[in-house]
């Protein structure tokens, strides 16, 4: 039988950093769980259209540090800051604690697998036709520099009575090798006969790699 492993959860630790950086004792552990669960949701389900791929959070003593990955990072700054002030005082107001944002800007959107599976989940919420749009998103990732791409869409397809599962691939998708960068992301699709979901895996090569070429090009700045 397969054994499905998430790719993120198993490179977290070793190659992937860790989306909470917080320490807790055993007693408000918990508590601080479901303040870093609500944040999430709070911001998926209200700045979905600023196209947030990845949210992470730290803790000091007295402040909660919120990092969006974003494509839009205007639409969530806003006119002169106006919307990501907002944004910071809903913050407090759920969970009662003193909140910083910051906004990364995501340069290739087409590189990320969160963003291509709402992507493919939102025209198929469109009724478009999966199998072009399965075949679009893997060729727009292939294109945008992607050393390999899998898109996986299951349920009920093209609104048949059975459901089942169609895959489009791409390239290589090492998906046992940790050192290998593989961006996964899932999406559902919210249509009149069904839930559908998609998921995304967007191979970039490899970790060790990306670092030399990092470390060279510092060396080439300084020289």
């Amino acid at each position: 039988m397969g054994q499905k492993v998430h790719p993120t959860g198993f490179r977290i630790g070793i190659t992937e950093p860790w989306r909470s950086r917080w320490y807790a004792p055993k007693r408000t552990f918990g508590q601080l769980l479901v303040e870093d669960m609500r944040i999430r949701s709070f911001v998926k389900r209200n700045y979905a259209f600023a196209a947030i791929a990845k949210i992470e959070i730290e803790r000091t003593r007295e402040e909660v540090k919120v990092i969006l990955h974003s494509a839009r990072p205007g639409l969530i700054i806003g006119r002169k800051g106006a919307e990501v002030d907002r944004l910071r005082e809903q913050l407090e107001d759920l969970i009662s604690r003193r909140i910083t944002i910051n906004i990364v800007e995501i340069a290739k959107p087409e590189l990320s697998g969160q963003l291509v599976a709402e992507n493919v989940a939102q025209q198929l919420e469109k009724r478009a036709s999966f199998r072009r749009t399965m075949k679009q998103a893997a060729d727009t990732t292939m294109s945008a520099g992607a050393k390999g791409v899998k898109v996986r869409c299951a349920g009920r397809l093209g609104g048949t009575e059975m459901s089942r599962a169609e895959v489009t691939s791409r390239g290589s998708i090492p998906l046992q090798t940790l050192d290998g960068h593989v961006d996964y992301g899932f999406a559902q699709a919210y249509c009149t006969y069904g839930v559908i979901g998609v998921k995304v895996w967007v191979y970039r090569g490899l970790y060790a790699v990306k670092g030399e070429e990092a470390a060279d090009g510092a060396d080439a700045k300084t020289g």
